[in-house]
């Protein structure tokens, strides 16, 4: 990579030649929500720092335009991104048929966009129903596409949907060498893989902010100590939202109980959100004086307020991925990240049946400090993932090839095979009757 970077510009043009791309790689990078745009900016920031490789398009959509979500594109502005499209493609109602609307009616708006940017390449993040409309509309009008964070295991439907972008891409970013292994076992090609890293654990890892005591004060309050609050998120389980909805009640009771400050931020946009905000208003947590109920932190300070926490709880991939990079405490609840690979700072409560049982992993968890753990990343994703972009030849065929395992040859036949192995065909017009041999090259009647 340093290697690279101090090449002269001929040099770094001719590498470019090499690998087909002889003019700027044209970027589209799609952000649906506020946690994939967390994993999607340093990536952002990198492709930008190199405007002599890349040209980079924004297109912004999902949760990101609606006001109850906190109106999240404005953190993108003020990082200073040009937003080229701002589609609004979410149906409210928050069940499982406005997810499906939604996904349709993104999948109508997304082709007039592809068709004015025309990007060689699309980044794609992760498993929300956004990112499958992204990915679809891209596969479908021949668009490459770079998928982030595939290959990993989780649980709800987010893993078929993860799962379904992984067959629908071209080229894959992981996280983990187990996710690695996991998109080798689904038959993608390993040549198109590339162990990276979490790319937000390059913004975390070097996060020094000094003053993040006066950030802990703003969201949580004036008299707060560092390892004496609460970071709390929670999300509906789209596979049992009755059951997910009961689960939040008692996490908020448990909370109530436990009696320590605590910063509750609103679930995201998936079926059932709007039940759990119902139970939140229910139970008066916006008025409560121990609690702080936001829609929406700036990641860079959700940082610095979850690597100060006494504890963060809740079912969100931030709380198994990206905390265990600071040794918070964590209580994983339910079924929805079943199956991530976790640090031993996470405390699993799989069912979270009683409200007892959650007081009583917060009781055993809460202050505690763990090693820190850097499972998901050291800190270096997007200098790989820059490189990695670089090297794709747009003279490849666009046609996916999956490196299936060896199976049975096939019994069919082929014209081919049989013109090479049959050298002739004689033929008798003795007699009334018509008669035809096939002759091998050994000359032998078959």
């Amino acid at each position: 990579e340093v290697y690279f970077k101090n090449l002269s510009k001929q040099k770094q043009k001719e590498v470019m030649e090499k690998n087909g791309n002889n003019h700027k790689l044209r970027v589209c990078v799609a952000t649906c929500n506020r946690a994939d745009y967390s994993k999607l900016a340093p990536i952002m920031f990198g492709i930008k720092a190199e405007p002599q490789f890349f040209e980079l398009d924004v297109v912004v959509l999902g949760s990101h335009l609606i006001d109850d979500y906190g109106n999240t594109y404005r953190m993108i502005e003020q990082d200073d991104f040009d937003i080229h499209t701002r589609l609004h493609t979410i149906v409210r109602g928050e069940d499982e048929a406005a997810m499906v609307e939604s996904v349709g009616l993104a999948l109508v708006k997304l082709p007039d966009v592809l068709n004015r940017l025309k990007p060689d390449i699309m980044i794609v993040h992760g498993d929300r129903f956004d990112a499958l409309a992204l990915a679809t509309s891209a596969a479908l009008m021949n668009i490459r596409i770079l998928h982030i964070e595939g290959g990993e295991v989780s649980g709800t439907i987010d893993d078929s949907i993860r799962h379904a972008i992984t067959k629908l891409a071209h080229y894959h970013v992981c996280c983990t060498r187990s996710a690695e292994q996991h998109l080798i076992a689904m038959c993608e090609d390993h040549d198109r893989i590339l162990l990276a890293g979490c790319p937000s654990y390059d913004k975390l890892l070097s996060a020094k902010n000094k003053d993040y005591m006066s950030i802990i004060r703003m969201w949580i309050g004036e008299d707060v100590k560092t390892r004496d609050y609460i970071v709390a998120l929670q999300h509906p389980v789209t596979t049992d939202i009755k059951h997910s909805i009961k689960m939040f009640e008692l996490t908020l009771d448990a909370l109530i109980s436990f009696n320590k400050r605590t910063l509750v931020l609103f679930p995201n946009v998936d079926a059932g959100s709007k039940e759990m905000v119902r139970v939140m208003r229910k139970k008066g947590i916006e008025h409560h004086p121990n609690f702080r109920a936001v829609k929406h932190v700036p990641f860079d300070q959700f940082i610095q307020l979850v690597a100060h926490a006494g504890c963060m709880i809740g079912n969100s991939s931030c709380g198994v991925r990206e905390v265990g990079a600071f040794g918070t405490p964590v209580i994983n609840l339910g079924t929805r990240q079943t199956g991530r690979e976790t640090g031993e700072n996470v405390l699993h409560v799989r069912d979270a049946d009683t409200q007892d049982k959650i007081l009583h992993a917060l009781q055993l968890q809460f202050g505690k400090q763990y090693p820190c753990s850097k499972i998901y990343g050291d800190g270096n994703a997007v200098p790989r993932i820059l490189k990695f972009l670089k090297s794709i030849d747009l003279k490849e065929p666009l046609q996916k090839k999956f490196c299936f395992p060896p199976v049975k040859d096939n019994i069919s036949q082929d014209i081919d095979h049989i013109l090479e192995t049959q050298s002739a065909l004689a033929v008798d017009l003795g007699g009334t009757n018509l008669r035809v041999a096939i002759v091998s090259m050994k000359v032998n009647i078959l």
